[in-house]
């Protein structure tokens, strides 16, 4: 049982992963930052799958994160045009699935709670640590949120890439508390990229400025 739910962990991890490679090589063969619709896609298949390895996990900060990107994954699909392109089936999966979970979730809340809340496994300063790092990692996609509707395109802005570092350094000392190598190998690889994206802005904000 533990075998697979890392299984499910690391493969989550790895569409995250590939989300990232996927806008990374993108960004550096026009050498600027780019979003391509992909890297949307992958996170919202990743997320659906990290919720459910949290949820095995009983580990709040995971389901707390995942749970607050997963509208905004679908919303830049929006701002790119490929959700009308999805099929209907896979449209209501998407949109029912979260529906399903909280309905879950309010239908037995006191038995949720105590695995959330009361593990022994998760003391409660790790689980404030862990919630206040997702929720900071998560603001990041509320921030690009904001920006894409202003600019009515899905973007990835500075600002973005800098919360993704902290987000990301606050999970790895997570990662490294809890002993999760899921969290662990996710998050080390993406700080490189985080890292290279806010070079590539910050370059060309100095080619304007010459």
């Amino acid at each position: 049982m533990v075998h697979a739910v890392y299984g499910i962990g690391f493969l989550a991890q790895a569409l995250f992963s590939a989300r990232t490679l996927v806008q990374w090589i993108g960004s550096e063969r026009v050498r600027y930052v780019v979003t391509p619709s992909l890297y949307w896609k992958l996170s919202v298949m990743a997320s659906v799958l990290m919720f459910v390895y949290g949820w095995l996990r009983d580990d709040f900060a995971i389901v707390l994160g995942q749970t607050l990107t997963y509208g905004v994954y679908l919303r830049n699909l929006h701002l790119q045009k490929e959700w009308e392109k999805l099929s209907p089936w896979v449209r209501t999966l998407l949109l029912g699935v979260p529906a399903a979970v909280v309905l879950y979730g309010l239908a037995d809340g006191e038995a949720h709670r105590a695995r959330f809340f009361h593990n022994e496994a998760i003391p409660f300063w790790l689980l404030v640590w862990g919630s206040a790092a997702q929720i900071l990692f998560t603001l990041r996609f509320v921030y690009q949120w904001i920006v894409s509707e202003k600019m009515r395109r899905s973007h990835l802005p500075a600002g973005f890439w800098v919360l993704s570092l902290i987000g990301s350094g606050m999970i790895v000392l997570y990662a490294l508390w809890r002993k999760d190598p899921v969290l662990l190998l996710g998050q080390l690889f993406g700080t490189v990229v985080y890292w290279r994206n806010l070079r590539f802005i910050l370059r060309e904000r100095r080619g304007r400025a010459r």
